[in-house]
């Protein structure tokens, strides 16, 4: 059963960081291209981060380039997103996923949701 546990999220002052933590299990997450999504309230969720199966590769939204970091330890399943200079933007539950396609916006999620860490940024 794939699992996918999010966690690290909080209450952040604009200009904050954050490290947000998701760890999986029941796939061989090495194999798999992994991903940071973000769902604003009545908004539609996006991808934010992407990361290659071995981390070499990385690619973010528009949105988030610069300020965001994704990174992966293929040892621990486990991949991370660090947020820097955090804005009232920023503010969603944030999940991760496995995905497949070849860019940002063809990309699709390979298995369900975990329950996501909310982020809120304000003063």
């Amino acid at each position: 059963q794939v699992q996918f546990v999010e966690s690290g999220g909080g209450l952040v002052q604009p200009g904050g960081s954050l490290r947000l933590s998701c760890a999986t299990s029941g796939f061989t997450f090495s194999n798999y291209r992994m991903s940071w999504y973000r769902q604003a309230p009545g908004k539609e969720r996006e991808l934010v981060a992407l990361i290659s199966s071995a981390g070499s590769n990385t690619n973010y939204a528009d949105s988030v380039k610069g300020r965001f970091t994704i990174s992966r330890d293929n040892a621990k399943n486990t991949v991370y997103l660090q947020m820097n200079s955090l804005k009232h933007e920023d503010a969603a539950v944030y999940y991760c996923n496995a995905v497949q396609g070849t860019t940002i916006p063809t990309m699709t999620p390979f298995f369900g949701w975990g329950q996501g860490t909310q982020v809120t940024v304000s003063s």
